[in-house]
């Protein structure tokens, strides 16, 4: 695998911003490779307080994105929720509309719904879903590892005296609060209007049954369940950790069917 560290400046962001970039080293020789044909993209999304850097310092995913014919993308969100924010960077633009653009200038990515998919940890699982839920016609598939899913509920139970600074923090990325159940942030009402549509994304759902998330996971589990998706969800004994996630990235791929 090949990797790219870039620094570019995004006009929807108004900055400079960071995002790393893995991809399959071509192999001319090799009669069954077909040295043009552009790389199926994964999007995948680090956490609250991570970065671009964070899938490769934690996990193995290099090692296991050998010999598929993907490129890898990581860029870095800051603590946006992956959000166009009410009181800052338009990070959901950027990521769905202004990234690709950039990126298909520099690499040979697919630019096909089939070859385009979006994962994520934590904060990223929750960008992941609300990136394919909101642009179903863009990613033909999400994954989400213990992911802030039901962000509603994260709001409330975080709303508490003794943390302003959380309540700041989610007014500038979300705006009015009371406005967030039931609106474009939630991912319950973004499944339901996905569901009556004919442009489903399958959906992987993971999250660990120790885990300070894992009654926002049930909660979704069994809202999306009868909707009609394509949908996986797996759960294993532990919590919030690095572990788990380098175990089920690999379960991300084998699902994905890429080989």
């Amino acid at each position: 695998m090949i990797l790219s560290q870039i620094n570019l400046c995004s006009d929807v962001l108004m900055t400079r911003c960071s995002v790393n970039v893995m991809l399959p080293q071509r192999k001319p020789a090799d009669p069954h490779d077909n040295f043009h044909s552009p790389f199926r993209v994964l999007y995948l999304l680090h956490g609250y307080s991570d970065d671009q850097t964070a899938w490769q310092r934690w996990t193995s995913i290099e090692r296991y994105a050998e010999g598929l014919n993907l490129a890898v993308v990581m860029p870095s969100a800051q603590n946006s929720f992956y959000t166009d924010m009410a009181h800052g960077g338009k990070f959901f633009t950027f990521l769905t509309e202004e990234l690709p653009i950039l990126l298909h200038e520099l690499f040979p990515l697919s630019s096909a719904r089939t070859d385009t998919f979006v994962a994520g940890l934590s904060m990223g699982g929750y960008g992941a879903f609300k990136m394919a839920l909101s642009r179903p016609d863009r990613y033909a598939a999400a994954a989400s590892l213990s992911g802030a899913v039901d962000i509603a509920e994260v709001i409330k139970r975080n709303n508490q005296p003794d943390n302003p600074a959380w309540l700041e923090q989610m007014h500038n990325i979300f705006g009015d609060l009371s406005k967030v159940p039931g609106g474009p942030h939630d991912l319950f009402n973004l499944a339901k209007k996905v569901s009556l549509s004919g442009n489903k994304p399958r959906l992987f759902q993971y999250c660990g049954s120790d885990d300070f998330l894992y009654q926002d996971n049930l909660r979704l589990r069994d809202f999306i369940g009868p909707l009609g998706f394509d949908y996986t969800y797996e759960e294993t004994p532990g919590g919030h950790t690095w572990d788990h996630w380098d175990r089920t990235i690999q379960r991300v791929l084998d699902w994905l069917a890429l080989q």
